[in-house]
């Protein structure tokens, strides 16, 4: 599982453009979006966090990759 914080996600437009951008890049993944949280969480089989953050940064949205999880 990857966590990523998006600051710059306000709306549910920006929500759906940053869950567009991850799915662009890991097809299979399953993503949800918190935009009260301002977060996104992606799990699958086989995530690439690298990936998945700079999707998101070329979509226009600066990405942190956040520590997994214990």
């Amino acid at each position: 599982m990857v966590r990523v914080k998006v600051e710059k996600m306000g709306c549910g437009g920006c929500a759906k453009s940053v869950a567009t951008a991850v799915q662009t890049v890991e097809p299979g993944a399953n993503v949800e979006v918190d935009l009260a949280t301002k977060l996104v969480t992606v799990s699958g089989a086989t995530i690439q966090s690298d990936r998945i953050a700079d999707a998101i940064i070329a979509a226009g949205y600066p990405a942190k990759l956040l520590p997994a999880a214990a």
